[in-house]
């Protein structure tokens, strides 16, 4: 199983060699994101900051900085743990699209190990103190000033917990948070996201908006909380599907939300209609700055926490960072379902340099004429990945987890003038490329095997690839010690 809470994984790490305490004081305004920065690309242990400045409180980062802490965090052999779980529960009966997810997740729900539990505050460690009102001060909360262009200091890893106004039906969601004075944070809450709709049906109803936003929590639900799940898919649902157990909730102080009652700190506070600030700019997990744009500001008026919080944070930017484990977590995990959605896909891969989003990688066991192009289409209407810029589309023998094989096929299999799709659609909002925000030009290559019947009437037709001979490599495998090489 999963860990219950973030201390009890810290600990575990520790044991294992695989985190390091840092007594040396050190300094949240880019001393700390310097230092996380290379600890990270060097494959290093997490961290944590026991002296942080301005803050009495610890700092845990890069703790999912490796796959092998990330899948210890969440109780796991490999990712494939939790990806053929999923394929168990999508039976044939199941309709395809995303009908079919949502009844593969209602059987899920059906499963009583998996559902959220409440418990009393008595029982929350994380309502072990309770500050109100003047008491608050996000200041003694170390708020990370990562990069030199960035417009504040922002808490990068705070789970944001909303729900639909009309609908009751929550969203927990992970959106970077800047620190704007003691008792206001800015939302970071993109145009696709589930909360910014919150907000947007409170705004319409002339009605402020409840937040909650929970940090340290369960790795299981950290993990969660970045899932692409439709809308009216419960995220503390699944995370109790990672954790196999059911994962402990408490109500919180003075907004009508649940969080994490194993949490380390959470801010409570409401959004008014039409309180916005400039927000960033912000150095993401693209490796490049984020224009200042107006966000709503929530005021905090309640924070709860254990009575020796410690807090946790990522530093994101140019790749590879934290984001990574993360982004091949979900890539691994939701096949199966994209395998709902787009029944041809054999398997598919979102490289980290794409911050994946801007890259799929799929492999099809091709059937008929342009049946890469009724891929890429689908995969253009599938949920978040219709925000996918480029899809390379190859054969069921590449490997799509092998770059430099991908790289052969699209580079060696591609006539540009029919091979290549070029379209319009939505882009991520932090997409810097397209000439506006919010949409762009998208591009689908067709790297697989042409077929006579889609137009190839080159003599002999698609050549075969140059392989070695079996009996001759089989030779040389057993004669291999002889050579001395």
């Amino acid at each position: 199983m999963a860990y219950d809470d973030l201390r009890s994984l810290l600990r575990a790490l520790e044991r294992d060699g695989d985190l390091k305490r840092v007594k040396a004081e050190v300094d949240p305004y880019l001393e700390v994101g310097e230092i996380v920065d290379r600890v990270n690309k060097a494959g290093g242990p997490a961290l944590l900051f026991e002296n942080v400045k301005g803050s009495s409180m610890p700092l845990a980062m890069n703790v999912f900085g490796t796959d092998r802490r990330l899948l210890k965090a969440l109780g796991l052999k490999s990712y494939s743990d939790i990806s053929d779980k999923i394929g168990g529960l999508l039976k044939p009966e199941l309709p395809q699209g995303f009908v079919g997810v949502r009844e593969a997740f209602g059987k899920l729900g059906s499963m009583v190990h998996v559902p959220p539990k409440k418990v009393k505050s008595d029982d929350a460690p994380v309502q072990e103190v309770v500050l109100k009102g003047d008491d608050v001060d996000l200041d003694q909360l170390p708020a990370l000033f990562t990069w030199p262009g960035d417009g504040g200091s922002f808490f990068n890893l705070g789970l944001t917990h909303t729900k639909h106004p009309e609908t009751g039906i929550r969203n927990l969601g992970l959106y970077r948070l800047q620190r704007h004075d003691k008792r206001t944070i800015g939302m970071h809450w993109q145009i696709h996201k589930d909360s910014a709709n919150h907000y947007q049906v409170a705004a319409r109803r002339g009605e402020r908006l409840p937040v909650a936003i929970a940090f340290g929590c369960p790795p299981a639900v950290t993990y969660a909380s970045t899932a692409p799940l439709p809308g009216d898919i419960d995220e503390y649902l699944f995370a109790g599907f990672v954790q196999g157990k059911r994962i402990e909730m408490v109500d919180c102080k003075t907004v009508p939300l649940q969080v994490p009652a194993q949490a380390e700190v959470v801010i409570e506070g409401w959004l008014e209609p039409g309180e916005m600030l400039p927000e960033g700019p912000f150095g993401d997990h693209t490796g490049f700055y984020t224009p200042q744009e107006p966000f709503p500001a929530l005021t905090i008026d309640c924070v709860t926490m254990r009575k020796r919080p410690l807090l946790q944070s990522i530093v994101v930017g140019r790749p590879p960072t934290e984001d990574g484990p993360l982004g091949r977590a979900t890539e691994r995990f939701f096949l199966p379902l994209l395998k709902i959605i787009v029944p041809d896909i054999v398997d598919y891969h979102l490289p980290e340099a794409g911050g994946f989003h801007n890259c799929a990688i799929v492999s099809i066991d091709k059937k008929y004429p342009k049946h890469a192009q009724k891929v890429m289409s689908a995969i253009w209407g599938a949920h978040m990945m219709s925000l996918t810029k480029l899809i390379v589309v190859v054969d069921s023998d590449c490997d799509v987890h092998d770059l430099h094989e991908v790289a052969w096929r699209a580079l060696g299999n591609t006539d540009y003038a029919r091979d290549l799709t070029v379209t319009e659609g939505p882009v991520d909002h932090l997409d810097h490329a397209s000439y506006q925000q919010f949409w762009g030009g998208k591009a689908g290559i067709d790297a697989t095997r042409k077929l006579p019947t889609e137009g190839y009437t080159r003599d002999g037709g698609w050549p075969e690839m140059v392989e070695s001979d079996p009996e001759t490599a089989a030779k040389v495998d057993r004669r291999w010690k002889e050579y001395g090489l």
